[in-house]
């Protein structure tokens, strides 16, 4: 037959006998260093429990110095491993749970607005210029090209067929904006071939109708400009891109400043001084299909865009 259990009072003395062993550490180490010192120890502990008026059976005391050496009652802490650490993560998952999830609703965020804010967009305007590349950009230039062949202008058209042979090579090669830039001087260059309009001199009271530039190249020369501007057939005023010989700035505008020769610049300004009027102020006329206006003056074709 087995052993009779112990008791549980002599149980919880063994177990008390254990935590005073091991709660006076220096003296287990001067104590259980041997095993003839064992009878001192139980010396010891008779000693301490007599202070506390509790008597204590030396097999109770042989139980606790044994239980001591064996960690009967020592926690013994589970060895980490995977198993271990799923239990730990369960177990405080109040105290990190919230925090976790919190992060993950930042991250999902912050994924959502990048794909729909950036990405997406992004990708859809790169799926339009592949477009614009591979059909819309080629399709205008051709079409802008045969609009401009049916001025019969032969400049013009060469001038087209060229820009036409560079769009499409840009549009090729992936480059949207020399291709887009190509489109952009064709379409320019058909508008030109379009316009209608006379170029006159500005003969308004109070208005200059000329004015005269020191250039710096040569500080003993003078430039001398006529104020000129263009007007449809219907009187309303053209604008037309103008490039300024002065400093290069281009600009689209219905009056500029005409670069003619001091003769012409004396006759316009004697006509003026008479009564304040210059009698024929038309000095070009420019038709359609035509790049150029024709000029009825002396004129090298520069320009100003301010006096």
């Amino acid at each position: 037959m087995p052993p009779d259990a112990p008791a549980l009072d002599e149980t919880m003395l063994a177990m008390d006998v254990v935590d005073t062993l091991r709660h006076a550490e220096r003296l287990v180490e001067r104590e259980l260093r041997g095993e003839e010192r064992r009878d001192r120890l139980k010396a010891r502990l008779r000693e301490i429990y007599a202070t506390q008026g509790i008597e204590v059976p030396d097999r109770i005391l042989d139980q606790g110095v044994a239980a001591l050496e064996e960690q009967r009652f020592t926690y013994q802490p589970t060895p980490p491993s995977f198993a271990r650490t799923l239990a730990m993560l369960w177990v405080t998952r109040a105290r990190w749970g919230r925090t976790l999830l919190l992060t993950l609703g930042a991250v999902v965020l912050l994924g959502a607005g990048w794909y729909f804010g950036l990405h997406l967009p992004a990708e859809r305007r790169e799926a339009a210029q592949r477009i614009e590349l591979s059909t819309g950009i080629p399709e205008a230039l051709r079409a802008e090209r045969e609009r401009i062949a049916a001025t019969g202008n032969a400049e013009a058209l060469g001038e087209a067929d060229r820009l036409v042979a560079e769009g499409q090579a840009a549009a090729q090669a992936g480059a949207l904006e020399d291709a887009r830039d190509r489109l952009a001087r064709l379409r320019e260059l058909q508008a030109t071939l379009a316009r209608d309009y006379t170029v006159r001199i500005v003969s308004r009271p109070g208005e200059p109708s000329g004015v005269w530039r020191v250039p710096q190249a040569n500080p003993r020369a003078r430039n001398f400009y006529l104020i000129v501007e263009a007007v449809g057939r219907d009187g309303q005023p053209v604008e037309i891109p103008v490039t300024s010989e002065e400093d290069g700035r281009r600009a689209v505008t219905s009056r500029w400043g005409l670069r003619v020769s001091a003769e012409e610049f004396e006759r316009v300004r004697r006509d003026k001084l008479q009564d304040g009027v210059i009698g024929d102020p038309v000095v070009g006329r420019k038709r359609a299909g035509t790049l150029a206006p024709e000029w009825s003056i002396s004129t090298t074709g520069g320009a100003i865009l301010q006096w």
